[in-house]
């Protein structure tokens, strides 16, 4: 087993005596024992220590930041509860992540609202609760926003969405600020201006500032400079056209996290190095006020926490080809390398160190040939029955999941200084067919 995979798990990750993975204090051997298979895992000591590393490396530089959690990377009552207690706002783009807050209690001030086609039902339930900003996407959203505050006699707290046409260089599918996109006012073809003027004339609208978001996973800082160029160039101009004064600024998320141990990755200093020292540099070149600044980590937040842990059940050698290691898990529970061909390193949970001798393909059980997890990679001899864990699968994983051949979800643990708990019980075959309707008159 390379060290380097093992730097890839949770902050607490460990070897015991019986060569078994351990996170959080709790052999995950046994918690495989105790929960069933497949089973994902959560850290409590490293959600915690990202959220407070964020809140270090940004507030330090800049003392005007509000850092929200993004809570689409993955969000249940278990974890807001966690970002609640850190101190963090919340990101959310559904009526089911804002019910989420509000049933741990969050504060609806501290909670964003974002998405490129809020229902009329989701906006009514964030007036309602008094959200605290909603980031308006659209010129539809926004006259609607307006009618609808305009019938409660209050006035919706903004945000604009901005697409200021900067490439992040990551994968097509998680690019948002190119021209192209679904998200956000353009601000080369003059959208984004008529959505300023129109938010500035609307009785029922608060325009507080501007946001944008490039994309994800960014592995680089190069792009967060580039956008906000634009778009603090684009708030000069709007300052000086029509006296619109940004108090507020986000530049999004999208920061990268190691998800093999080759990768290069910024640590969350650079990223609040390039953002905060360019943000100065460019508000005070162009005769900005210092606004504040929000920051939205989701991934970097809660990748690393996450651990699926899967049991070997059939190998399938084909001679001068391929060996497949299949497991009872894959796209249904991790769509990520199906979809945006993702990578990920491995190590065998109930044999920690043994020796890399061949190499494998970890394929998933669903009934689809792109169903692989990790495509050739180092590992040990495999046998049935022993536990493959992959790191760094907090994020998107669970949300993104599906039951696809009506198979169930796993549970969901979180361990803590030699505890689990569970924090998603296992779904059953009735709870699939729970929402069913016979066709029977």
């Amino acid at each position: 087993m390379s060290a380097k995979r093992l730097n890839l798990f949770p902050i607490t990750a460990d070897v015991n005596r019986h060569d078994h993975l351990v996170l959080g204090g709790c052999d995950c051997a046994a918690l495989l024992r105790k929960y069933g298979s497949p089973l994902y895992v959560f850290d409590e000591a490293t959600i915690r220590s990202q959220c407070q590393e964020y809140m270090h490396e940004f507030k330090s530089r800049y003392r005007d930041t509000t850092a929200a959690y993004a809570s689409k990377a993955f969000i249940n009552k278990a974890v807001a509860q966690i970002i609640k207690e850190e101190g963090m706002g919340l990101d959310t783009v559904s009526g089911g992540e804002i019910n989420v807050a509000r049933a741990v209690g969050f504060d609806p001030v501290k909670v964003f609202f974002h998405g490129n086609n809020k229902s009329e039902a989701e906006l009514n339930m964030a007036l309602d609760w008094g959200l605290g900003r909603i980031v308006v996407d659209n010129l539809h959203e926004l006259e609607l926003l307006n009618r609808l505050a305009a019938g409660r006699k209050i006035k919706a707290n903004i945000l604009l969405r901005l697409n200021p046409g900067v490439d992040p260089h990551t994968h097509k599918h998680t690019t948002t600020g190119i021209l192209d996109s679904k998200f956000g006012f353009p601000i080369g073809t003059g959208q984004a201006e008529e959505a300023v003027k129109k938010a500035l004339l609307l009785k029922n609208i608060v325009l507080h500032g501007l946001h944008f978001h490039l994309g994800s996973p960014i592995s680089e800082t190069a792009p967060y400079k580039q956008g906000l160029e634009v778009v603090l160039k684009f708030a000069a101009a709007m300052k000086a056209k029509h006296s619109f004064t940004m108090k507020e600024l986000s530049p999004g998320g999208g920061f990268a996290v190691r998800y093999i141990s080759s990768a290069e990755i910024p640590p969350v200093s650079s990223y609040a190095d390039s953002i905060v020292s360019n943000l100065i540099a460019l508000t005070s070149k162009l005769g900005l006020p210092k606004p504040r600044l929000i920051i939205e980590p989701g991934r970097s937040i809660i990748a690393r926490s996450g651990v699926a842990i899967y049991t070997v059940g059939s190998i399938k050698d084909i001679p001068s080809v391929r060996t497949y290691v299949c497991v009872d898990g894959g796209m249904g529970d991790n769509i990520r390398p199906a979809l945006y061909e993702a990578k990920y390193e491995a190590l065998l949970a109930n044999k920690v160190n043994a020796r890399n001798t061949r190499k494998i393909t970890i394929a998933g059980r669903y009934c689809e040939s792109g169903d692989i997890l990790i495509r050739d990679i180092a590992m040990p001899e495999v046998t049935a029955g022993d536990l493959v864990a992959i790191p760094v699968c907090g994020a998107y994983c669970v949300p993104m999941s599906s039951n696809y051949n009506m198979v169930p979800h796993p549970a969901i643990v979180m361990v803590s200084a030699g505890r689990s708990r569970i924090i998603r019980r296992r779904q059953k075959y009735s709870d699939l067919m729970k929402y069913d309707i016979s066709g029977k008159s």
